[in-house]
């Protein structure tokens, strides 16, 4: 986490000459943050370094947001050649750590953050792309690409896209209208904004691969946690307080059971590529809970042919229960 070298230069062309940088973090792509702290005040330094990552869609995006009234972190500077983006600071009070520590609160959080993706449903979604029928095939097929290979097993790819594309059938085309998906929805990617209270108090983070979608597809993220257990009665409660609040057609649980097995075979094979491809080993910790989560998505009716395959092709010792000790 050594700061790019034009971060100086970067900082100081911008007002922020001679600020301390110090590293914050870093995530699953090519994106590193860093801190500039400065005599009363503090920013965040975004590196997305090109040609691996380019922020214009970022600050569209949360420029896109702050217009409708969600907390995006705004826009101080950039420089797009050299990949870097000043942003605004929400502190270090993180929902992940924030409930950990505090669990009484949990519920009241997580009501919010639910919240919140019932107010975003009721705007017109980004200037994006939409979530279409081939980017659904792309990402589920990240599972046999690289998770099935890594495991010893050959795949029949074919009657795998075949099984996703006869459960999917009801999501295209779908009459639900499209909302801003901001497709990382979760514990990691949510601030809790000191002084403010309730929905205006969540920062929004890690939102530049929005597409145009299903409303269910964010909330699939936030209580379907790849990162964090969150406790089967809590899912259901807070299902219930986003039906309460964005009155979904009658078919909202059925998509939203057809779009956590999506999301969660594709995240099976991400965290397997992020293993093999970049050396990141940690994610395979996360395996068993995912697995967790998709076999429970599975056992819905409407997944029953992807569930078929399931069974026919990947035995019980080669899901969790092979990441069970980690």
């Amino acid at each position: 986490m050594i700061p790019p070298p034009a971060a100086p230069a970067f900082l100081a062309a911008h007002g922020w000459e001679g600020a301390e940088i110090l590293p914050l973090a870093g995530d699953a792509s090519f994106r590193r943050y860093f801190r500039a702290i400065a005599p009363g005040r503090q920013a965040v330094l975004m590196d997305a370094p090109p040609p691996h990552e380019d922020p214009t869609p970022f600050i569209a995006i949360a420029e896109h947001l702050t217009r409708i009234g969600f907390a995006a972190p705004a826009i101080l500077a950039s420089d797009l050649d050299a990949g870097l983006v000043l942003l605004e600071d929400f502190g270090d009070a993180r929902m992940r750590e924030v409930v950990d520590a505090a669990p009484e609160s949990e519920e009241r959080i997580y009501r919010d953050a639910v919240s919140l993706i019932a107010r975003l449903a009721g705007h017109e979604p980004a200037d994006v792309p939409p979530y279409d029928r081939e980017q659904y095939l792309r990402e589920a097929n990240l599972l046999t690409e690289w998770y099935c290979p890594a495991v010893g097993i050959e795949p029949d790819q074919a009657a795998y896209a075949a099984a996703w594309d006869a459960a999917l059938a009801p999501l295209y085309g779908t009459d639900a209208r499209s909302v801003t998906v901001l497709r990382d929805y979760h514990a990691e990617n949510i601030m809790l904004i000191e002084g403010r209270e309730g929905v205006d108090g969540l920062g929004l983070l890690d939102f530049q691969d929005a597409l145009a979608g299903h409303p269910a597809y964010d909330l699939v993220s936030l209580l379907q946690d790849a990162r964090r257990d969150v406790p089967p009665a809590l899912e259901t409660r807070m299902l219930a307080h986003y039906k309460a609040e964005a009155a979904p057609d009658a078919g909202f649980e059925t998509a939203y059971a057809l779009l956590g097995a999506q999301r969660n075979a594709k995240i099976v094979g991400i965290f397997m590529r992020l293993c093999k491809r970049d050396g990141k080993a940690r994610y395979l910790s996360f395996l068993p809970r995912v697995w967790g989560y998709l076999e429970r998505d599975l056992a819905h009716p409407a997944l029953a042919p992807v569930k078929s395959w399931f069974d026919a092709h990947i035995p019980a010792d080669k899901r969790a229960a092979a990441w069970a000790d980690l």
